[in-house]
């Protein structure tokens, strides 16, 4: 009985110590004494993804789920945004940005996150002079019909872009099809969708789509420049709608993208998957 005694006695002591060292978690999902976050950020990302409201280009969005891929590699992480992994690698970034490392993707995280990929893009809207732009090939293009005057790409743009399709032709685990460094004439995939535009132009897609809002067709747009290419990555190429984005940012191409444009000099817009910018 004394020995029964002894050890639930060291049992119970152990059990308070932990609580102590542990201390109590807040709301947010972390411990009140400074821990790293937990099971319940990681809950609250879970929901947020799916379900916090929030606004862009004046279009209410719901979650940020359709984000996912760009997230993961901002916050350098490969892990699932359910996992507490994850929520750690939110709080890191967090701490660097000078938030509160919660490890949830909150309204505020959101924005900051949206502002970083925003600040990243082609700051020089000066449109392209005709010295600046060439005429691409057919070849390159997702609609094979597609006017000259519609083909028009600014030139150091189109080299990059060359490089790119070089570097994902050869990742054989895209599945694209090929012929030698280039796209196949059937493969879609990457292709061409638009480039420069006028301003004559990009006003008649505005008339033509009057929901659009500067979220998608910029009154000052960065197809101006040439150096903006919007590229196939799956779906419908140029639908906004959720379901249509959230089908592309999980193709193999897109996901590919979001890891390795940048080394090409490639930026994101964040809320059309198919659109890129030569920054360099």
């Amino acid at each position: 009985m004394k020995h029964s005694s002894f050890y639930l006695a060291v049992l119970i002591t152990i059990a308070v110590s932990f609580a102590i060292a542990l201390g109590p978690v807040s709301g947010n999902g972390q411990t009140k004494n400074g821990n790293k976050p937990g099971a319940d950020a990681a809950k609250r990302n879970a929901l947020l993804s799916t379900s916090l409201v929030w606004t862009f280009g004046s279009k209410q969005q719901h979650g940020w789920y359709i984000y996912t891929p760009l997230i993961k590699q901002l916050i350098n992480t490969k892990q699932d945004s359910a996992t507490v992994q994850f929520t750690r690698a939110v709080a890191s970034w967090q701490a660097k940005s000078g938030l509160k490392p919660s490890g949830v993707i909150d309204e505020e995280t959101l924005y900051a996150m949206i502002k970083t990929w925003q600040d990243a893009r082609l700051k020089d809207r000066t449109p392209a002079t005709p010295e600046q732009l060439l005429t691409a090939p057919l070849a390159d293009f997702y609609d094979p019909s597609r006017a000259e005057e519609l083909r028009q790409v600014e030139r150091r743009t189109y080299a990059a872009y060359k490089r790119l399709v070089a570097a994902a032709v050869a990742n054989r685990s895209l599945g694209l099809a090929y012929q030698g460094r280039e796209l196949a004439s059937g493969e879609k995939y990457l292709k061409i969708i638009s480039a420069f535009r006028s301003r004559e132009y990009q006003e008649k897609l505005r008339r033509e789509a009057p929901n659009s809002g500067s979220a998608g067709l910029a009154v000052n747009s960065p197809h101006f420049t040439g150096r903006a290419l919007d590229l196939y990555v799956g779906g419908e190429p140029v639908d906004t709608r959720d379901a249509n984005r959230a089908l592309q940012v999980q193709t193999r191409v897109y996901q590919w993208l979001v890891r390795n444009a940048e080394r090409f000099g490639f930026r994101p817009y964040c809320y059309e998957p198919w659109h890129w910018e030569y920054v360099k």
